[in-house]
């Protein structure tokens, strides 16, 4: 099977799994959270999960449960990024935001309601597993929280009126979007039976070339091609690009993708499909 293949066949599993977890009321909340949800994407998140725990030969109905978890939390905090307090974004995947279409109040509820959503998927759908479920959960939110996710969102909110300096970028990135990335790595071991830092370098290096990626195509990338409004500058973000130049970002990125592939050197055959997937991370256009 190509990698093109394999992926498509997560990510039919991943979407049929959501389509499934969302359309389960017809209440406004639900139809504004299914709107976000099932807007597409290339559901890098669950895929990580997934293809992580089939590496170690683990549970794939944990490993699809608890990506659609990750992709819950994911969404919530893409529609609350996009809202005029935040980013004031009106497109999000070339369809108007949740907030334009929805209002912002309903927007913000659809995003509480993604965030708790994901911690009942994990113990309410099939299959159980009691001790993993727990360990995931533990997991998902501690990355997804003050001290991971969240917190690189405040940080990038500050790196807005602050000067930009590196070691700022780096923890801006490293938490707005390595720790959900580094969840996903924990989720798929958890689900796997393995410890759950068995893929850390893999995705601390892969989290921070994806974010780098996101820099560099802001810039080279029209706003039409990416399907967003603003441009990193307009919101004045802080970003590799605007603090080491796009030959130094493009570097970086290229080095951070190669430390991710060696991270996974050891698995041999088994970790074909990851090594894959940080190349066509590290070529992607959009």
């Amino acid at each position: 099977m190509t990698f093109s293949e394999k992926y498509s066949e997560y990510t039919d599993k991943i979407n049929a799994a959501l389509e499934k977890a969302v359309k389960t009321s017809d209440e406004i909340t639900y139809r504004a959270m299914a709107y976000s949800l099932l807007a597409g994407g290339k559901r890098v998140r669950p895929v990580i999960v997934m293809a992580c725990c089939e590496a170690l030969g683990g549970d794939m109905g944990l490993a699809l449960k608890y990506g659609c978890a990750i992709e819950m939390i994911h969404t919530y905090s893409l529609i609350h990024d996009d809202l005029p307090c935040m980013d004031n974004d009106s497109l999000r995947r070339g369809r108007p935001t949740n907030h334009m279409v929805y209002g912002e109040a309903q927007a913000l509820l659809a995003g509480d309601g993604l965030l708790n959503l994901a911690a009942e998927h994990i113990s309410g759908a099939e299959p159980h597993n009691a001790e993993k479920d727990i360990r995931a959960v533990a997991h998902l939110f501690g990355n997804s929280g003050a001290m991971g996710m969240i917190g690189g969102q405040a940080d990038d909110i500050f790196a807005e009126t602050h000067e930009a300096t590196r070691e700022l970028v780096e923890k801006i990135h490293h938490r707005k979007t390595g720790a959900l990335i580094r969840a996903a790595g924990e989720l798929g071991a958890v689900a796997a039976g393995a410890e759950a830092d068995f893929f850390r370098d893999y995705t601390v290096h892969l989290g921070l070339a994806f974010q780098i990626r996101d820099d560099i195509l802001d810039v080279e990338s029209s706003a039409e091609q990416l399907g967003k409004s603003n441009s990193d500058a307009d919101n004045n973000k802080a970003t590799f690009v605007s603090v080491y130049g796009i030959d130094e970002a493009k570097l970086r990125l290229e080095r951070e993708t190669a430390l991710a592939l060696s991270a996974v050197e050891p698995l041999g055959e088994k970790g074909a499909f990851l090594r894959e997937l940080a190349d066509y991370l590290l070529k992607r256009d959009k």
